[in-house]
């Protein structure tokens, strides 16, 4: 019997300052969710409308059953297991982040999870069954009625598309770039290779004609020299 030898793959370290980034973002989208959740449970009646900015923006509080805009209502369970789902994911992926780009998209996304998973779990009418508490409207733009956390995710997937359109992986790096700085470093090498090997190269040797002519222009000086002083 054989024992295999080969190693594990070793995993890759937690990337403390971008880590540390996606916790900031998702501790101050929870914080502000839940913060303005409560004081509208406390200070307006469900159903009740107040009026902002005439025609533009309105404060309408209502209990959500379905997922962000008030999508999928009556599936609360089963947002509750996506919501579950992407927190792990996410917590998955935190070691493989370098970039504080993607570690502030998912610091917005999980916190928007959060903050509805929250109101799911221990909220009316049940554990798990509770209602998402929605209060802000703009009927100009759409007629769904969200929240902060429903803002932060909508937000955090349009970024997670943006840098994918643009290739920028999770450590801040994008393949495209490397790929055209490899071949530009391996081109100027090549031309101070051509350069050094030009510089390099022996010297040509001398005409042949001129050489065969010295012989006989010395012996035509030598006889010269020879009648003088005879």
């Amino acid at each position: 019997m054989t024992v295999s030898t080969e190693s594990k793959r070793p995993r890759s370290p937690l990337h403390a300052p971008t880590v540390g980034l996606l916790a900031a973002v998702a501790v101050v989208i929870f914080a502000a969710d839940q913060i303005v959740k409560q004081l509208v449970v406390t200070n307006m009646r469900e159903g009740e409308i107040i009026e902002v900015i005439d025609g533009v923006l309105q404060w309408y509080f209502v209990r959500n059953p379905g997922a962000a805009f008030s999508m999928a209502s009556g599936q609360t369970w089963v947002l509750s297991l996506v919501a579950v789902g992407v927190i792990v994911a996410v917590a998955i992926l935190a070691r493989r982040i370098r970039s504080a780009r993607w570690a502030a998209v998912f610091g917005l996304v999980i916190g928007g999870a959060l903050g509805n998973l929250f109101d799911r779990l221990f909220r009316e009418p049940s554990f798990f069954q509770g209602h998402v508490i929605d209060y802000i409207s703009t009927p100009w733009l759409i007629p769904a009625i969200y929240n902060i956390a429903d803002m932060a995710i909508v937000g955090g997937m349009i970024c997670f598309v943006l840098l994918t359109i643009f290739d920028i992986q999770l450590d801040g790096t994008r393949p495209s770039r490397k790929k055209d700085d490899s071949e530009a470093s391996a081109a100027e090498s090549a031309d101070g290779q051509d350069a050094s090997e030009a510089d390099s190269a022996p010297a040509a040797p001398a005409d042949q004609g001129d050489s065969a002519d010295a012989p006989g222009a010395a012996d035509a000086t030598s006889v010269e020299n020879k009648d003088d002083s005879v």
